[in-house]
């Protein structure tokens, strides 16, 4: 099992910064506006669900004042921030399982080496010579048996 996190985690890595950025942008851009709206539908006392839908529009859309009177509303803003990054932390996992490795041998290229461990192949193969087989490896011509090589593909320089 551990080698699925590990190939989540490969998968994954690369977007990490990204995720991060857009984490930022979404506490700037859409955090910020909805937590100052809730503040300005809250301040009779209860939520007013037309006051928020008539200033959210203004607040986007004007976001430097949104974001000048951020000291009024720093509460609310860290309430509303703490929910939707738990919502985005559940996506990065979900994304993450939807990105592990179905089995063991997921990205290993065919007719490669990469399935032995710690020269296991070695014992069928030779590291020295013989006919090629991939890189370092070798299907020595000296062995008792069948050394027939079926080659699929085709040359580099055609």
């Amino acid at each position: 099992m551990n080698y699925k996190l590990q190939g989540a985690i490969r998968r994954t890595k690369k977007y990490f910064i990204l995720y991060l950025i857009l984490w930022l942008v979404i506490a700037i851009v859409f955090v910020m506006p909805i937590a100052y709206c809730t503040q300005i539908a809250s301040a009779s006392g209860t939520f007013n669900l037309t006051v928020f839908f008539e200033h959210i529009t203004e607040a986007v859309t004007s976001l430097g004042k949104t974001i000048s009177e951020f000291p009024t509303y720093v509460g609310t803003y860290f309430s509303v921030l703490w929910k939707v990054t738990i919502l985005y932390i559940l996506a990065l996992i979900i994304g993450m399982i939807k990105a592990r490795p179905k089995n063991e041998f997921t990205d290993i290229e065919h007719g490669s080496s990469d399935w032995s461990k710690n020269g296991e192949q070695y014992r069928i193969l030779s590291n020295k010579n013989g006919i090629i087989l991939a890189q370092d490896n070798y299907l020595p011509v000296d062995k008792r048996g069948n050394v027939n090589v079926l080659v699929v593909g085709r040359f580099g320089f055609w």
